[in-house]
């Protein structure tokens, strides 16, 4: 059996291009799973083993790989930094004891680590920051960390400072020990010396020092009062402090270094092992009932509690499908049957396997806190819990996002069909925010998903991982509609026939509900006019309805429905009566209350050089932008803004030939607002002339 309190499960998780990736690989060199160090701008590193992620640089699935570093054992997941993949990070967040959260040097605390720290901050991850890329033109420890209290409102416990900058970057002091790490020219991660701390530095690492020692006590009473009366306390005491301050989130341990360079990344290593927690040390997964409310139980983490483990990724290749699986409790061998709570279904575990990025190895058993994958599931998807069918149980289950955009494809011919709808389906179980859906009354396919780069590379890896040819449609987006005004009405259904009749009178009132509320059903009738057991029909009834507005037939958000009266007849009023009786009163109620069309906007933020700031936010507000901050660096400027979705199409095309090839931007969904009524015009108009030609 393994000691749980040797293992580390962690993520590595930041913005696009900060360095992750070739820090995962760095960490795989030194712990000496690899011999060849790949690099991302050659498209040879370990966890982007897809060719899409190859060629354009970036990390688009979250790649696990298992590793040991000074007799513990690191399960280690490289999630994506692009804001269209972020399902990928929290999904892994879920799962995950602690993470390192990487920044760029010059860069610093960008859009996508934003949100990602967010994430983090929601999953209640334990971690520590890594500052990566000290070696570039501009980059800046100090500023750093100022953005990550400012940005972040995070509190960083800086324990490594940088011994010189940009090109003449050579090492790490050590804060807590007060010694410093000197690297040579050679490139190799082994090749430094332990030295003393720079003379020029001396005052700043004590100054250090002393922050560290301060903040760190404050996690033991009688430490700090020690303290206080001038007792030095010792490298093992604080290190105990760090550790709860870490678990507790009180603060970050922060480090400094080069990836690439191959300096710094030892310590980092290190401080994964002293301060990140064990699987056992984090509070326990709750359990939920089937309706996802939380039933007071835990999934504590032992291998002698039943097997309760989570399945949270589901990825296809040539071997198969796979599953890969947290255990949180028990134990799972090669053979065994466990219970899917989710479907009701049990299944047999064939072929376990520990991942190595695109490498495997067989496993016979794995315990709690591994983080395995299972060959040839059938029916398991993302966030389903997997237990011993003696012991049913649900874990918390997983939200996933709405998709804000779709398009419409066909197969370029008539084979490719079945060949398409069987990509689509794998494609669909591995990526939860991707959606596919039939257009029923033209036959088309619409797949939807979190932007532009999202569908692109799924329409790529359906042209080259399963060789289906497809005729592409014009992006759409994924309008909404709601009302304005607050109305009261009755309706009241009858119909006589022969044999028994149908009847229900409702009256109910319909108002706009807060944003981002849905649908909200409330009954307020006294009396018994409408009996308690018609009320779910109602409900029903109208929530049907929200799916096709009034205006172009796109869902209808945000509205509350108060039935406060109504009537019905002993023999003829049924369930079946009232769930018409409110249909029919959605119908005639909706055009009356002032519907309106609302649209996606997002949150843009965009990075460009100081000399092209007024072209940009000049675009931005042509786009119907609006301007909400600026933030001046040391390479360029970053300009938020909210800018609707239907304006920002091919905005990267744009923002390169504005900026000469400079500028980056990433954006994602914040919030449904108004459309202008030119706009919304012209959308019923072509939504209505799309819907006759079909």
């Amino acid at each position: 059996m393994s000691d749980l309190s040797h293992y580390r499960n962690i993520g590595i998780f930041a913005h696009v291009d900060a360095g992750k990736t070739t820090t995962t690989e760095r960490i795989l060199k030194l712990t000496g799973k690899i011999h060849k160090t790949g690099e991302v701008h050659d498209g040879e590193s370990t966890t982007d083993f897809m060719e899409q992620e190859a060629e354009r640089g970036i990390t688009i699935q979250s790649a696990a790989v298992s590793c040991f570093w000074k007799d513990h054992r690191f399960n280690v997941i490289d999630t994506p930094g692009h804001v269209d993949f972020t399902v990928e990070v929290y999904r892994s967040l879920k799962v995950l004891d602690g993470g390192i959260g990487v920044f760029c040097g010059s860069g610093g605390v960008e859009p996508q680590s934003e949100t990602n720290w967010r994430y983090a901050n929601e999953s209640e991850v334990a971690r520590i920051i890594f500052v990566n890329k000290l070696d570039r033109m501009g980059a800046d420890f100090y500023r750093v960390v100022g953005q990550v209290k400012k940005v972040l409102a995070a509190n960083p416990l800086v324990m490594t400072l940088p011994i010189g900058i940009e090109d003449d970057f050579v090492g790490v002091v050590d804060v807590l020990t007060k010694q410093a790490y000197v690297w040579d020219d050679t490139g190799l991660p082994e090749n430094y010396k332990i030295e003393d701390v720079p003379a020029d530095m001396v005052d700043k690492v004590n100054e250090y020092h002393e922050m560290l020692v301060e903040t760190a006590v404050e996690q033991d009473d009688d430490l700090m009062m020690a303290y206080m009366d001038g007792e030095e306390p010792s490298i093992e005491d604080l290190k105990r402090c760090i550790r709860k301050g870490t678990r507790d989130m009180s603060f970050f341990p922060t480090y400094c270094g080069s990836a690439f360079k191959n300096k710094g990344m030892q310590l980092v290593l290190d401080a994964v092992v002293d301060y990140l927690p064990s699987p056992t040390e984090v509070d326990p997964q709750p359990l939920t009932d089937e309706e996802g409310v939380e039933t007071g139980e835990v999934a504590t983490v032992s291998v002698d509690e039943p097997l309760r483990a989570l399945a949270f990724k589901i990825m296809d290749d040539r071997f198969g499908a796979l599953t890969f699986v947290r255990i949180y409790s028990g134990k799972l061998n090669k053979g065994d049957t466990i219970l899917n709570s989710f479907t009701g279904k049990t299944e047999r575990v064939g072929r376990m396997v520990e991942m190595q990025a695109d490498d495997r190895n067989e496993l016979s058993s794995a315990q709690a806190g591994d983080i395995i994958a299972i060959v040839g599931m059938k029916n398991v998807q993302t966030g389903h819990t997997l237990c011993d069918p003696k012991h049913p149980c649900t874990l918390e289950a997983m939200v996933f996002p709405e998709p804000v955009i779709s398009i419409s494809v066909a197969p370029k011919d008539k084979g490719g069909s079945e060949k398409m709808g069987i990509a689509i389906g794998k494609m669909v179980a591995e990526d939860p925010s991707f959606r596919v859906e039939t257009d029923e009354d033209s036959g088309e396919t619409i797949l939807r998903g979190m932007g532009e780069l999202h569908l692109d590379i799924k329409v790529d890896i359906l042209k080259r991982t399963y060789g289906v040819d497809l005729e592409v449609g014009q992006p759409q987006v994924a309008y909404r509609e709601t009302i304005t005004q607050a109305i009261e009405d009755s309706y009241t259904h009858k119909k006589q026939s022969g044999g028994s009749g149908q009847f229900g009178k409702i009256d109910y009132r319909i108002r706009p509900g807060e944003p981002g509320s849905g649908f909200k059903f409330t009954s307020t009738v006294v009396g018994g006019n409408v009996p308690k057991e018609f009320f779910p029909a109602i409900e029903k009834g109208f929530k049907g309805m929200m799916e096709n507005g009034v205006l172009a037939g796109f869902p209808v958000l945000d509205v509350e429905v108060e039935l406060y009266d109504g009537g019905f007849h002993a023999v003829d009023s049924s369930a079946i009566a009232f769930e018409i009786a409110a249909k029919g009163a959605f119908r005639q109620s909706i055009p009356k209350a002032g519907p309106q069309l609302i649209e996606p906007i997002m949150k843009v933020d965009v990075f460009t050089p100081e000399d092209h700031v007024g072209d940009v936010i000049g675009d931005l507000n042509r786009r119907r932008g609006m301007i909400k901050d600026q933030e001046a660096g040391v390479t360029g400027v970053r300009v938020k803004a909210d800018v609707p979705l239907s304006e920002m199409f091919g905005y990267i095309g744009s923002l390169r030939t504005m900026t000469s090839g400079r500028g980056q931007f990433s954006m994602e969904f914040s919030h449904y607002m108004p459309c202008p009524n030119n706009v919304a015009e012209k959308v019923i108009a072509e939504t209505k002339e799309r819907n006759a030609k079909k």
